[in-house]
């Protein structure tokens, strides 16, 4: 089915009723989710706006909303993208630095482009939202096919659809957008009853392994402690937000975040953050955030003022798993990159990009490369998943 729609920029959330959004986004109108709204956490008017109102995305930052909205002639909204015109290429995860220097050499605008993304969040997730129904997928088409016309019309470079789902790629893969995949390491919950559980599924050099990092961690005296809802108080994002900023200087000269929004974010998600915090002689001295969905448990930042061995795998990897067998959730994602990962029961999960190149040119040069480096992320897939830790009769059996 197919429907006459408006497409209309909006250049902030407050433009836009948080249930309607989030209607668009998957949240149920019945009780079907417990928690009643959209079941990536990314996605929802509470995350996207808590952004916008800690000024963590503007225009000063580089990241300008410019979200789609779709409705119908009576004004009824039927789907919305998360999009932003961006000055630069950071925060994004899906590095395309290499085709703004090749096309500026030629005499090129690279930027501003547009991105249809969750700013600063590697997480896989929907980015064509539209409400449930008949409609929905044309209601998609719609919001992907607006997104080039806009580039086109404003004579930008590019607009880049990032983290979206496998059927999304599709999607615009048929409409004429350049494809790309990554990938990245998820743990998946095999009905585990306890982390021992889980243990026994790894061959035995891996399993000694864990439980020696484990040991380790703890060993200066550190306890560690779940933090969520109530817990979640301005004395722990103080904590919190010291632990950000010392990895955020460190790997991208510039954290992304404001303190505000953890403030903001806490108050309007409580009951959705994990906070994992270890603490050593009366004070909080390691972190971890994570955002709880549905059935997944997102890892997102992590940082310390003390460093000790294991704490980073024990606070990120462990901790998450261990959570997320008690609460009885699929998966953990712990976020890009990191083949360390594979070690501890992560095992790698493509990702997936689209791509809508104006210039023809430039065009046909990145198709080319991610033909490429498509074959490449295949194969390299293929090989980290064979050398998992999981025991070889327990595979052979599946």
């Amino acid at each position: 089915m197919t429907v006459e729609l408006n497409i209309r920029i909006a250049s902030s959330l407050t433009e836009i009723p948080a249930a309607v959004w989030d209607a668009c986004a998957g949240a149920p109108s019945t009780e079907l989710s417990t928690r009643g709204q959209p079941p990536n956490p990314f996605v929802s008017h509470a995350f996207l706006s808590s952004l916008e109102q800690s000024k963590s995305v503007g225009a000063r930052t580089g990241w300008q909303p410019q979200h789609l909205i779709a409705e119908t002639a009576d004004g009824e909204v039927l789907g919305v993208a998360p999009c932003y015109a961006k000055s630069h290429s950071q925060g994004e995860y899906v590095f395309d630095h290499g085709w703004a220097e090749a096309f500026e050499r030629v005499g090129g605008d690279y930027y501003p482009k547009l991105q249809v993304a969750v700013p600063f969040t590697p997480v896989t997730g929907p980015r064509l939202l539209a409400r449930p129904g008949p409609v929905a997928d044309s209601v998609r088409g719609a919001l992907g096919d607006a997104l080039a016309q806009v580039t086109k019309a404003n004579g930008l470079s590019s607009a880049h659809v990032t983290f979206l789902t496998k059927e999304e790629w599709d999607l615009l893969g048929h409409r004429g957008y350049l494809q790309r995949t990554d990938q990245q390491f998820h743990w998946e919950n095999e009905g585990y009853a306890t982390f021992e559980d889980f243990l026994a599924a790894l061959n035995s050099r891996k399993r000694k392994t864990i439980r020696r990092e484990r040991k380790d961690a703890l060993a200066p005296g550190i306890t560690l402690h779940w933090l969520t809802g109530s817990d979640l108080t301005e004395e722990v994002w103080d904590a919190f937000f010291e632990f950000y900023m010392d990895t955020g200087s460190r790997k991208w000269g510039r954290p992304y975040l404001t303190r505000a929004f953890f403030s903001i974010v806490g108050a309007a998600m409580a009951d959705r953050i994990l906070l994992v915090m270890a603490k050593r002689a009366g004070r909080f001295v390691a972190g971890a955030i994570n955002f709880i969905g549905d059935d997944t448990l997102y890892g997102r930042n992590w940082g310390a003022v003390e460093h000790h061995p294991f704490l980073h795998f024990e606070v990120c990897y462990y901790q998450a798993i261990e959570f997320a067998i008690v609460n009885k959730l699929k998966r953990v994602e712990a976020g890009a990159q990191g083949e360390h990962k594979l070690a501890r029961g992560y095992l790698p999960h493509p990702t997936y990009s689209a791509h809508y190149i104006a210039h023809a040119g430039l065009r046909r040069a990145i198709d080319d490369y991610l033909a490429r480096e498509r074959a490449y992320v295949e194969a390299v897939g293929e090989e980290l998943a064979a050398a998992g830790p999981f025991r070889k009769d327990l595979v052979e059996q599946d």
